[in-house]
């Protein structure tokens, strides 16, 4: 398809004389929001979401291109040029596609809406380009060059507020796209006009979601002169329509601009336009792209960054944005949501929340939560509970009022069990545990009653039954752990015993976590750099990779091979080992180093496992290679999905120069800090500050470690630590100081359990 340069070049001129008309500069940010960049992870396999929210809002308003496979999850990448209009949802860093709820498209004709979104030429697409694009959290902005309109947006918790500034000559109108999602369409649509300023509509999807419904709430500050509705294509006479394949165009006359506010519910229309009421009763656009601005720059405050390399801050501060995306709010200014079971509920703390990636974010991303977003945390465990009361087990991948089941694990348990036992009382913690137990023991839970009856899922009876397994042995812990600080020592018995049971599928003959068969024996053959076998063991992953999946119990595995230096002399192995991974490995195994690979979530504690065998030092060596080379500030910068700010959770928490490697017992293992100074407001109140002197590109490793002024000879800090507030300061060096941490004293502490 051609480009028109010199058209391109008029319409930025456009936008220059535009944004001058309006008195403000929109492509740049003020404070740390300065260094947010939401390109960085669009590209490549990143998934981001590019567009305006404020942080954890229901809403995600932005871009959407036509879906052309799964780098399209969040609806855009960056190397589209195709724009098929503007949604209110969309996902963030996923590895599945959903959501793009209510899709609008300005037009300057009424023109039918005829053929599907990839018709280019007979429907309604256009194209765009970077060169006119602004994309700020707080303000987005684009031309839509088939049309010559100017596109600018920004949002609230619940509502998405659009600006369209149409050329001279002909006239303004606006496309809803009911049917259309983002690889989700409605199975039930709805719309209709209320009054010359209103429209009001809903779409019913089945999905990735298997059950969702969105309503929503119009609203123009130019009367609405025509409003046809479609089905499908045909045109339907009246006001309004219910049928799958709802469309609609409201024509505005000959109007040079348009606002329209867009508020949502899963509820119902009446409880949308409720949110709008609360949310927006004004139409200054520029007020609420300040006040979303100001929403960011006091969260991102919580972190303030010492250094001159400006590229590190745009990663950093994109990084922390990352973070708080999702999870999303779910609740409307009464509290009322839809549940898991098509039941109205009400949160009295108006705070419930979804799309929790739960199988990536219970690794870092919740754990950093803990530290520095703390009111965060009990809102989520109480949204997890909730989710229980309606399904009878704890959420695995929730998305709405939609339960994917993605993902093996039950992941909610070990965030549950982090908070309670870092001291979190925000929520019930009886319900807690008596829910975390229910899932635990829930049969029909995948591979539950092999676990119950054998001690270990057999891989020839349930797909991916040795990751399963597994997973369920970290979340084991967590309720073990927890069990144990409630006096309840019979669950603490039993489920220490099933956290321990990943020594079921080490085979000591090859020194490999191997899967086992239904009758006991082990898969033949078997080769553990294959990612995927006929009856696929693992997920996303292979042999070597889950082998060192052990996060809750490091020095159990580490005995299992029978001391430290086989221990580490099979790590060494594993980052070199270049063995093929088969014909079709799984697409989220990127990042590779050797068989360690950081674009896909089960690898992200190992380089940290160096400290628990006495060789911090090499830990160091690791991450700050990992840092240096996988995360960067271009399109492409996240070397796998983002997941819902897990990829960005691991490089905060490693840029400060620690990790939570069990995810539920708050000691966090040094790695190599990156930046000269981070000054943190953590939990409490307090500030904790992050010191290395003589950092730099070439000193990664850490030769001496003071906490308050004090010397400090652990290769670890405590949860309560960090919190308390101080200065943890890191004297670094060139070449390493192989004696750091080799104390077993000195080494990363346990909560035994087993």
């Amino acid at each position: 398809m051609k480009i028109n340069v010199l058209g391109t070049v008029i319409l930025s001129v456009f936008m220059a004389a535009a944004a001058a008309a309006h008195g403000r500069d929109y492509s740049k940010s003020e404070g740390l929001l300065q260094y947010v960049d939401p390109y960085i992870g669009s590209g490549g396999h990143g998934h981001v979401f590019v567009g305006t929210s404020v942080p954890y809002g229901m809403v995600q308003l932005g871009p959407s291109n036509i879906h052309k496979g799964w780098d399209w999850c969040s609806a855009y990448h960056y190397s589209d040029s195709v724009l098929i209009g503007f949604s209110h949802t969309h996902l963030s860093g996923t590895g599945c596609t959903d959501l793009g709820d209510i899709l609008v498209m300005p037009l300057n004709e009424i023109r039918t809406p005829r053929g599907n979104q990839d018709d280019f030429e007979g429907g309604y697409a256009s194209l765009y380009s970077h060169d006119t694009e602004i994309a700020r959290p707080e303000y987005y902005s684009v031309m839509v060059e088939r049309y010559g309109i100017k596109a600018e947006l920004t949002s609230t918790d619940r509502t998405g507020f659009h600006r369209y500034t149409y050329p001279a000559g002909k006239p303004a109108s606006l496309l809803i796209d009911l049917r259309e999602g983002n690889g989700a369409n409605a199975w039930e649509s709805y719309i209709r006009k209320i009054d010359d300023y209103t429209v009001e509509g809903y779409r019913y999807v089945r999905g990735w979601s298997p059950s969702r419904r969105v309503y929503f709430v119009l609203k123009s500050d130019t009367p609405i002169v025509s409003f046809t509705a479609y089905d499908d294509n045909d045109p339907q006479p009246g006001n309004q329509l219910r049928t799958a394949s709802v469309k609609s165009v409201l024509g505005f006359g000959n109007v040079s601009q348009v606002r329209i506010k867009v508020a949502l519910s899963s509820v119902s229309c009446e409880n949308a336009a409720m949110n709008l009421e609360a949310e927006l009763p004004h139409w200054n656009f520029d007020r609420v792209v300040d006040e979303n601005a100001d929403r960011w720059n006091r969260l991102l405050q919580k972190m303030t960054v010492y250094t001159d390399d400006e590229k590190s801050m745009r990663i950093f501060y994109t990084a922390l944005y990352h973070t708080m995306i999702a999870p999303t709010l779910y609740c409307d200014v009464n509290g009322e949501y839809r549940g898991m079971d098509d039941m109205i509920y009400t949160d009295p703390e108006v705070s419930n929340y979804t799309t929790l990636s739960l199988w990536d974010t219970y690794r870092t991303l919740h754990p950093l939560m803990t530290i520095i977003s703390p009111e965060m945390v009990d809102r989520t465990v109480r949204s997890m509970i909730s989710i229980y009361r309606q399904q009878d087990k704890l959420p695995i991948w929730p998305l709405m009022s939609g339960e994917t089941n993605q993902m093996p694990g039950y992941s909610s348990v070990p965030v549950i069990a982090d908070a309670y036992l870092k001291g979190f009382d925000g929520f019930d913690a009886e319900e807690a545990f008596t829910a975390m137990k229910a899932t635990a023991t829930y049969r029909h839970q995948k591979g539950v009653p092999y676990i119950m009856e054998k001690g270990y899922i057999p891989a020839d009876k349930i797909h991916e039954a040795t990751s399963i397994a597994l997973e369920y042995a970290v979340d084991d812990w967590g309720i073990a752990a927890m069990a144990e600080k409630m006096g309840k020592t019979d669950d603490a018995a039993v489920f220490s015993a099933r956290a321990g049971y990943y020594r079921n599928y080490f085979d000591s003959s090859i020194g490999f976590i191997r899967p086992k068969l239904d009758d006991g024996t082990w898969r033949t053959p078997y080769d553990p750099a294959r990612s995927i076998h006929t009856v696929g063991d693992f997920c996303e992953g292979n042999g070597w990779q889950y082998t060192f999946f052990v996060p809750q119990d490091p020095y159990g595995l580490i005995s299992m091979f029978g001391g430290d230096k086989a221990f580490t002399d099979r790590l060494d192995s594993f980052f070199t080992n270049t063995d093929s991974m088969g014909d079709a490995p799984s697409s989220d195994i990127t990042g590779l180093i050797g068989q360690y690979a950081h674009g896909n979530e089960p690898s992200h504690h190992i380089a940290y496992l160096y400290a628990y065998a006495g060789e911090q030092w090499k830990t160091a060596e690791k991450v700050r290679f990992i840092m240096d080379e996988f995360y960067t500030d271009a399109p492409d910068g996240l070397i796998g999905n983002e997941d819902c700010g897990q990829m960005s959770a691991w490089y905060l928490m490693s840029a400060l120069g620690f990790y939570q490697v069990n995810p539920s017992d708050g000691i966090f293992v040094f790695g190599s800090p990156k930046f000269r100074k981070v000054e943190m407001k953590v939990r409490g109140g307090n500030t904790f500050v992050v010191e290395a002197l003589d950092n730099s590109p070439e000193n990664i490793y850490i030769r001496k470690v003071y906490l308050n002024g004090k010397p400090y000879a652990k290769s670890y800090i405590t949860y309560q630590d960090i919190i308390k507030g101080g200065t943890l300061t890191f004297e670094m060096g060139k070449k390493p100081d192989r004696k750091f941490g080799t104390a077993p004293e000195n080494r990363p502490a346990v909560t035994q359990v087993f």
